[in-house]
C-alpha cells in the first residue's frame, strides 16, 4: 500500500479540499488500492513445492548433462564426425555443431513460451522433456563418418537442432514453475535448486566421461565409448517425464486459468489478467524488460559456458593437460559450487538479488585475468585456485538468477517473455562461447582471450544489474502474495487493516 504522500490523487488535490473532505479522499484511495482478502493470498503447500522443485531441477539437470557431455567429448566427436588432418579444424567443427543447436532455441522459446502461458506450464515442460530425451538418445545411435560418410554430421546436426528447439522451452518454463510455486520470502532458496540441477548435470556428465576415458582410453572412446553418455539420457528423460506429469499446475497459472474458482477480490483482480500467451504483446509492451533480460543472461551465460563447458578443452588443448586431469579439476570446482549454491539462494532472500548479482559480475570483471594467470602456471594448486576464483564469482549468479529472471515479467506473459529473452541471449552469446573463444585464441595467439571475453560480458552485466529493480521478498508481478503458512497470510491481511480513528 502506498502512503498518502506518494498518492497522485492527493498530490494533485487542493490542500484545503483534502482537509475538508479527508474521509472522501481516503475512500477514493481505498477504492484505487483495495486491501487484499485472506482468500486472495496463496498459501503454498510445502510438499507440492518440493515436488515442483524436484521435477523442474531434474529436467534442468538433464539439459546440462547433454550439453556437458557434448562439451567434454568435443575432441572425440570432432574425430568421429569431422575427419580432417587439422585438429583445430576438427575442434571448431565440433563446437560449431554445439553452437548450431542454439540457433533454433529462440524459435523454440517463441513456440513453447507463449504456449506455456496459454495451456499451462506443466504440459509444455512435459513436451520439452520428451523431445530432449529423444534428441539426446538418437545422437548416441548415429553411425560414424567412417560408416555412412556425409550423413553422419548431417544427422548429428539434425538431432542437435531437435535438442535446441526443445531447450527453448525448458529453462524459462522450469524457472517460472519454481518461482510460481515458491513463497515470496523463499523464492531465491527454492530457485537455487534449479541451478543445483545445472551443476549436477555437469558433474554427472564430467564424471561419466572421466570414468569412461580412464577405462577405455582414447581408442575405446572414439570407437564406441562416446555413445554411452548420450544413451544414458534416455532413461533419465523417462524419469523426469514421470515426475513432471504427476505435478499440479502452478497456483499463479491456476488463478489466471479460472478466476471464478478462486473468487478473486477486487484487490487480486488488479494484479491478474486473462490475456495470456500473446507473442506480439510481449514484443510490443515488454521490450525494455526483454532487453534487460537479454543483457543479464548474456553476461551470465558467457561466464557460465566459459567456465563449465569450455575450460576442460582449454586445459587440454592450450595448457597440455590430459582430458581426464582437466575434468577432475573441474569436477572438484563444481562440487564446491554445489555445496554453496543453496546458501547463496537463501542469502539472496535476505539481502536481495541485486547485491549478489553485482558481486558475481564484479568478480569476473576484476578476477578473470588473475585467475587465468594462475591457470597458466600449470601446477595443480595454481589451476585449482584460478578455477575456484572464477567459480565463486559464478555461484553468486547461479544461486540468484533463477529467482531474479522470472520476477522481471508479469504472470500472464512470464513463460513466453522469459523463454524468448533467455534463449535469444543464449543463442547469440552463451552457446557460441566455446566457438568464439577457440577462434579468438587461434586468430590472436593469446591464451588470455577467455579472460578478456568474460570481462567484457561482466561489464555488460554490471550495467544491467544496476538498471534492474530489486524483487526479493516481494510478490511476483501479476500475482497476489504467496506465503508459507496461514498465520503469515493472516498477518499480511492484518497489516493492511487501518487502525480505527476516534
Amino acid at each position: 500500500m502506498a502512503d498518502s504522500a506518494s498518492d497522485p490523487l492527493e498530490i494533485d488535490a487542493d490542500p484545503e479540499a483534502l482537509r475538508r473532505h479527508r474521509t472522501l479522499f481516503r475512500a477514493v484511495k481505498r477504492r484505487r488500492n483495495p486491501p487484499l482478502r485472506r482468500t486472495d493470498i496463496t498459501v503454498t503447500d510445502a510438499k507440492a513445492v518440493k515436488r515442483a522443485v524436484k521435477a523442474a531441477s531434474l529436467g534442468n539437470a538433464m539439459e546440462w548433462f547433454d550439453f556437458g557431455i557434448y562439451s567434454y567429448l568435443a575432441v572425440t566427436i570432432g574425430h568421429v564426425f569431422f575427419p580432417s588432418g587439422n585438429g583445430t579444424v576438427q575442434l571448431l567443427s565440433s563446437f560449431a555443431t554445439f553452437a548450431v543447436s542454439f540457433l533454433v532455441r529462440p524459435i523454440g522459446g517463441m513456440v513453447f513460451g507463449p504456449m506455456g502461458d496459454r495451456i499451462g506450464r506443466k504440459r509444455v515442460l512435459a513436451l520439452t522433456m520428451i523431445m530432449m530425451a529423444v534428441g539426446t538418445f538418437a545422437i548416441g545411435l548415429i553411425p560414424s563418418y567412417a560408416v555412412i560418410g556425409f550423413w553422419a554430421p548431417v544427422l548429428l546436426i539434425l538431432f542437435r537442432l531437435v535438442q535446441g528447439f526443445s531447450t527453448g522451452g525448458e529453462y524459462g518454463g522450469a524457472s517460472t514453475f519454481i518461482a510460481e510455486y515458491a513463497p515470496d520470502r523463499r523464492r531465491g532458496f527454492f530457485g537455487s535448486f534449479l541451478e543445483l540441477g545445472t551443476l549436477a548435470g555437469y558433474v554427472g556428465a564430467a564424471g561419466l566421461v572421466t570414468v569412461l576415458t580412464a577405462l577405455l582410453g582414447d581408442g575405446g572412446m572414439e570407437s564406441w565409448g562416446w555413445r554411452v553418455p548420450f544413451l544414458v539420457a534416455g532413461p533419465i528423460g523417462l524419469i523426469g517425464l514421470y515426475l513432471r506429469l504427476k505435478l499440479d499446475e502452478t497456483p499463479a497459472f491456476q488463478r489466471l486459468e479460472d478466476g471464478s474458482v478462486h473468487r478473486a477480490s477486487e484487490a487480486a483482480s488488479t494484479v491478474e489478467t486473462s490475456a495470456k500467451g500473446d507473442l506480439a504483446k510481449i514484443f510490443r509492451e515488454y521490450w525494455p524488460t526483454l532487453v534487460l533480460c537479454v543483457c543479464l543472461v548474456a553476461a551470465y551465460n558467457i561466464t557460465d559456458y566459459m567456465l563449465l563447458s569450455y575450460m576442460p578443452t582449454y586445459l587440454s588443448d592450450e595448457m597440455g593437460y590430459s582430458e581426464t586431469h582437466g575434468l577432475l579439476i573441474l569436477i572438484g570446482t563444481m562440487v564446491v559450487l554445489m555445496l554453496l549454491i543453496n546458501v547463496v539462494g537463501n542469502l539472496s532472500d535476505r539481502v536481495g538479488r541485486k547485491p549478489l548479482l553485482m558481486v558475481g559480475m564484479l568478480g569476473f570483471l576484476f578476477l578473470s585475468i588473475p585467475a587465468f594467470l594462475l591457470v597458466k602456471q600449470g601446477s595443480l594448486i595454481a589451476v585449482s585456485a584460478g578455477m575456484l576464483m572464477l567459480g565463486l564469482s559464478l555461484v553468486c549468479m547461479l544461486g540468484t538468477m533463477s529467482a531474479a529472471l522470472p520476477a522481471l515479467f508479469p504472470t500472464q506473459v512470464r513463460y513466453g517473455s522469459l523463454s524468448i529473452g533467455y534463449n535469444l541471449s543464449t543463442s547469440l552469446f552463451g552457446g557460441t562461447t566455446p566457438l568464439v573463444i577457440t577462434a579468438l585464441i587461434s586468430a590472436t595467439g593469446s591464451e588470455l582471450m577467455p579472460a578478456y571475453y568474460a570481462m567484457a560480458a561482466a561489464l555488460v552485466g554490471v550495467v544491467a544489474v544496476a538498471c534492474m529493480k530489486e524483487t526479493a521478498r516481494r510478490p511476483l508481478a501479476g500475482s497476489p502474495p504467496a506465503v508459507s503458512t496461514p498465520e503469515e497470510a493472516a498477518r499480511l491481511v492484518e497489516s493492511q487493516t487501518q487502525a480505527p480513528r476516534f
